[in-house]
């Protein structure tokens, strides 16, 4: 009889927990994630190692094109850039196309 008891407690908690995400869906406080569809905001683009703990990081953000510098002292924003700039340019040549 105990068993019937916590196996019903559980459920209902359960039933609860699922009728507020359904409720909270419902009035758009909770969006459900995973759609697969959205583009994504934040995405790291290539990451340069200046040193063992010095680096350079090009980062799209929603359109915009960041270049973080990082150290052991922390992270700063170098430059800033629309993204459509960056795909404009003509390819530069490296020295190991030459």
């Amino acid at each position: 009889m105990e068993l019937i008891r916590q196996v019903l407690a559980v459920s209902a908690v359960l039933l609860l927990l699922a009728a507020s995400l359904w409720w909270l869906r419902r009035k758009g406080i909770v969006r459900q994630g995973g759609g697969g569809s959205r583009k994504n905001a934040l995405q790291a683009v290539e990451r340069l190692m200046l040193g063992p703990q010095h680096s350079l990081h090009l980062v799209r953000l929603a359109g915009r094109g960041l270049l973080l510098g990082t150290s052991p002292s922390g992270c700063a924003v170098l430059e800033s850039f629309e993204w459509s700039s960056l795909e404009s340019r003509p390819a530069v040549e490296t020295a190991e196309a030459r």
